[in-house]
């Protein structure tokens, strides 16, 4: 068995603690002017609490020599309320900067996500990266601003109550030493356990969050199937788990606090012996000994400060962790490119000697793949399932990138254009069609947000949408649920090809963009997508060969390599594979569908 030596093991953390307070500050900066100003006022309120036993000593003095009391009554009445406005002010302004932490975390991380590339995005769990934007980034708001403040102060009024109390009594400062460096060393041995118990806990209301969007992303499978009950039971797990990990955090917190207050409460009967038998020999009056009891008590505070600053820190450490590792995943740089609307001219494709596997060790999905594809026209991609067909739209859009080969689009390597660029003269069909949640307005201009209304009404009726439109209540704003819930799976497709021609694309990318639909509207979307293909370079996906019978070149793909490349004609009669996929799916050589 592998061991880490105790001196990599401390590297190792004091790396980490260096990383974890490198990207604190880095959310801290921007705000960093308003947390001193909540630094200011709570040190303000801090030192109205330090004076306030000094003042009782004047008074116990005062009494002692029979002098009026009302102008320390007055100095103590005024302390109190500058000294609680001062934190109540400086209170807001921590809050308020800590939410305004929260926020910048969570654009920051939203927009991180929304660039992953997909080879990360399948490394990770949905829900997962969902809990990071939402519980992690909330652990931000103590860690950023609240321990931050509260680990100043309590380190700032620690020392000085410690001064005041030297200059009060040496000798029962030493003793309230002794006391709290003796319990304090076992608190310090509970502070990693917290922080290990705060990151599995979020991890496994991760894993919750997983479990859930698991559920709802086939919810009618999850009833249809009667799985109700294991799926909760699934659910549960995670929460359970979650509430363990949360359950040993408290526990450990609960020691932390209980060793804080056993270390004042013992130093308090320590310095209440000796200080008695102190005042008792005359070495020290008794309001010395008040006033060093009340400093006592007052120690608390800023102890109580540290404890929650120290406990916060490592809750807040474990959220940094998990959002910082997002950081690390692959993603595409930002958008820079702003498309702009140009006559349409037909792109030309190019894949010489293409291979691609998803990671090292796995099997190659494509192997020296090559064709080239002309401006214009339509060009089908058939063959058995598992072929690669689909993962030629993939690799053209760049959500993957080759292993070796390139892919060339209007002569150019696609690695040299700009991917928002690329992807603005792209318009793409995925093969499940996905409709998202929103308004059906908010679907069909999703890919060109620059529609007119005109641009609207002519796709809707060449997608025979419009009648869809006339029935909603609603019209164009009718919400349609959850991916599409309220309208058919050949509805869905209709609005993805409608979404993807109102971007009217040079190149037009149809991954079995009929397969649900009817017969009646597959023959009228296979002659829009024939007029498309005159003044648009069109590449289809198609299982049913019927859909494709008229494509100007038809590539048939197998095990990742292109088999062969022809008409429908020539393919019949020269390549076994696909004459069999026609004579299976009753299609006569000599015949050919009326489109």
């Amino acid at each position: 068995m592998n061991t880490v030596s105790a001196p990599e093991a401390t590297g190792a953390e004091s790396l980490r603690v260096r990383e974890t307070l490198k990207a604190l500050y880095g959310y801290v900066r921007p705000h960093q002017w308003a947390v001193v100003l909540g630094l200011l006022l709570a040190l303000v309120g801090a030192a109205g609490g330090l004076l306030q036993p000094l003042a009782t000593k004047a008074l116990v003095d005062r009494l002692s020599s029979g002098g009026t009391l009302a102008t320390i009554l007055l100095a103590l009445t005024v302390l109190v309320l500058l000294s609680t406005v001062a934190e109540a002010f400086g209170a807001y302004v921590l809050e308020r900067t800590a939410e305004s932490v929260v926020l910048a975390a969570r654009r920051g991380l939203i927009g991180r996500l929304l660039r992953l590339r997909l080879t990360a995005v399948d490394r990770m769990q949905p829900g997962d990266l969902m809990s990071r934007v939402t519980s992690d980034t909330t652990l931000l708001r103590a860690v950023s601003t609240q321990a931050v403040v509260n680990a100043a102060t309590g380190a700032l009024t620690l020392i000085a109550a410690v001064v005041v109390m030297a200059f009060l009594d040496a000798v029962l400062l030493g003793v309230t030493l002794v006391v709290v460096a003796v319990v304090g060393a076992g608190a310090a041995l509970v502070m990693p356990k917290i922080g290990q118990a705060a990151e599995r806990s979020q991890a496994a209301v991760g894993e919750m969050s997983t479990s859930l969007e698991r559920v709802f992303g086939a919810f009618r499978t999850v009833k249809a199937s009667g799985a109700e009950e294991r799926e909760t039971a699934r659910v549960e797990a995670s929460a359970r788990r979650a509430w363990r990990h949360g359950v040993r955090g408290a526990k450990w917190e609960a020691v932390l606090g209980t060793a804080d207050n056993l270390a004042v409460e013992s130093a308090f009967l320590a310095v209440l012996a000796v200080g008695g038998a102190r005042v008792a020999s005359g070495d020290i009056p008794v309001s010395t000994l008040i006033a060093f009891l009340l400093y006592l008590f007052y120690l608390m505070e800023p102890v109580y400060k540290l404890v929650e600053a120290a406990s916060a820190y490592q809750e807040g450490a474990a959220a940094i962790s998990r959002i910082k590792e997002v950081d690390r995943l692959a993603a595409e740089p930002p958008a820079t490119y702003k498309p702009v609307r140009t006559e349409v001219r037909p792109a030309s494709i190019r894949f010489e000697d293409v291979s691609f596997r998803y990671a090292p060790g796995l099997p190659y999905i494509h192997q020296q793949v090559d064709f080239a594809v002309p401006g214009a026209g339509m060009t089908a991609f058939v063959g058995p399932s598992g072929a690669g067909k689909s993962t030629v739209f993939s690799l053209i859009e760049r959500f993957y990138e080759t292993t070796g080969g390139r892919i060339l689009v209007d002569g150019t390597d696609i690695r040299q254009w700009p991917l928002s660029e690329l992807r603005s003269v792209i318009g793409y069909v995925e093969q499940d069609a996905p409709v998202l949640a929103g308004t059906l307005r908010e679907n069909l201009v999703f890919s060109a947000p620059g529609s007119t209304d005109g641009d609207i009404r002519a796709v809707l009726a060449r997608t025979r949408l419009d009648t869809l439109v006339e029935r909603l209540p609603h019209g164009l704003d009718t919400l349609v649920g959850h991916r599409g819930s309220k309208i058919s799976g050949g509805e869905r497709q209709r609005v993805a090809i409608a979404r993807a021609l109102l971007r009217r694309p040079r190149l037009l990318l149809l991954d079995e963009a009929t397969s649900q639909l009817d017969a009646v509207n597959e023959l009228a979307l296979r002659d829009v997508i024939a007029e498309t293909a005159r003044e648009t370079t069109v590449l289809v996906v198609a299982h049913r060969l019927s859909t494709v019978t008229d494509a100007d070149r038809i590539v048939v793909m197998d095990a990742g390599t292109v088999r062969a490349i022809g008409t429908h004609r020539e393919l019949v009669d020269r390549d076994e594979l696909y004459a069999q996929l026609a004579a299976t799916q009753l299609l006569v050589p000599a015949e050919r569908p009326a489109v």
